[in-house]
């Protein structure tokens, strides 16, 4: 173990504060976060990039709960936002517009307005027509929108397919052949206010390599518009740094890592005084996270070993929908012989796993499990399938803990229904 959660006396704990005391005051399944973490993450990775004027935005897609962005607004974060809805709880979070990016293919012309009358910071355009209606949205609304274009650089992430953004298959961004028009298009447009250039290439990158690759390509775009008179005020490198979920198959590179290689291939545009803006998700907050369950039943089979328990794909939907790995270990007495295992839960889906053939210890009916590096898209990715009441979720400081979400009611989950 590693890390906020660490074994004293052969029980797991987050901070100061035992799991099996929050799985007796909330209920299992349950998300469990540690504070003293994600602002460990925050000022490791604002360090990193101390080499020049930087804007850390985080992506509130990683974990949007009110709890969560209270503590990076604090911290003097910005926001990634893909939505309205994301910018209403960035705002109830105390965050301020100014310090926002509006990113994503898909913003509608309410969206735009929403944004715009807030006084968000920049809009992250993605396409030809959505230059054009932004343009007209804020022009009727006598508004400049500040705008970054969103270039794809094709460049392979060499990450899972679902989370490459960067390619040209990929539905996000503009070309780098069709960005200079489109760069030169929006500056003569009235409602539109060309302040910087955007590119994400994908999530949980564990690679230097991708991002030197795609910083290059904006640097040449960077310095070509700067020679057409278009001076640009920030390069947005986006995201994607990865953590370390235990696989063990090979360590991400340190936020200091990844400064490193920034600030060497931001090298060749340093004079031009751009500001350099950032919009790490799972970095901040994924190793902050575990989401805590109890064993159901256990079974076996002629060829499998099944472990149930009372956390589902509705909870923690990533092993469903990427197969990816999370580690799972026992919060009571780690160190007992070996099975293997798949690790399940009650929705009547196969689907529903957090493990399959995991040699984990011999897990007992009725104890809890422990599963880690759930504080990125865990709780944000939650569902209400097989009408499942969403999990609480815990945040602790030191040795003392806050309910930041508590469970939904069965009341809540019908509020908005009627009968016809």
């Amino acid at each position: 173990m590693s890390g906020p959660f660490e074994y004293n006396n052969g029980e797991l704990h987050c901070e100061g504060v035992s799991l099996t005391a929050i799985a007796e005051a909330v209920g299992t399944p349950a998300y469990v976060y540690s504070r003293t973490e994600i602002e460990r993450a925050y000022r490791a990775f604002d360090e990193a990039l101390a080499f020049m004027p930087h804007e850390i935005c985080y992506a509130v897609k990683a974990n949007s709960t009110l709890g969560v962005l209270g503590v990076l607004v604090e911290l003097g974060a910005g926001a990634d936002i893909v939505s309205v809805g994301e910018l209403y709880r960035w705002l109830r979070a105390g965050g301020t517009a100014e310090h926002v990016v509006f990113s994503g293919v898909g913003k509608s012309e309410s969206e735009m307005k929403t944004a715009l009358e807030a006084g968000i910071g920049c809009f992250n355009v993605e396409s030809a027509e959505e230059l054009v209606v932004l343009d007209a949205v804020a022009q009727k609304m006598g508004k400049r929108a500040p705008i970054s274009i969103r270039v794809n650089p094709d460049v392979d992430p060499e990450t899972h397919p679902y989370i490459s953004t960067g390619l040209k298959t990929n539905k996000f961004g503009v070309s780098m052949a069709e960005a200079p028009g489109l760069f030169r298009d929006a500056a003569k447009r009235a409602g539109l206010e060309v302040v910087g250039v955007d590119c994400h290439i994908g999530s949980q990158l564990t690679k230097i390599s991708p991002f030197a690759d795609a910083i290059a390509r904006l640097v040449q775009l960077i310095t070509e518009l700067d020679k057409d008179g278009i001076k640009l005020r920030h390069v947005d490198i986006g995201g994607g740094l990865g953590i370390d979920y235990g696989k063990g198959d090979g360590v991400p590179p340190t936020p200091a890592e990844y400064g490193a290689a920034v600030q060497k291939a931001l090298a060749p545009i340093a004079k031009l005084g751009v500001t350099l803006m950032t919009e790490p998700g799972r970095v901040l907050v994924g190793s902050a996270g575990a989401l805590i369950s109890r064993v159901m039943f256990r079974k076996h089979n002629e060829l499998k070993h099944f472990t149930i328990v009372d956390a589902a794909m509705n909870d923690l939907m990533r092993p469903a929908l990427y197969g990816s790995f999370h580690p799972i270990q026992p919060v009571k007495n780690p160190n007992r012989p070996l099975v293997k295992t798949d690790v399940v839960g009650p929705i009547c889906e196969t689907g529903d796993f957090f493990a399959r053939d995991r040699e984990l210890p011999a897990l007992d009916a009725g104890e809890l499990i422990w599963i880690g590096a759930a504080g990125a898209y865990g709780a944000a990715m939650a569902s209400n399938y097989n009408t499942r009441p969403r999990a609480p979720e815990v945040l602790v400081e030191g040795s003392t803990y806050t309910v930041i979400r508590t469970r939904e009611t069965y009341e809540q989950l019908v509020a908005n229904e009627k009968l016809a």
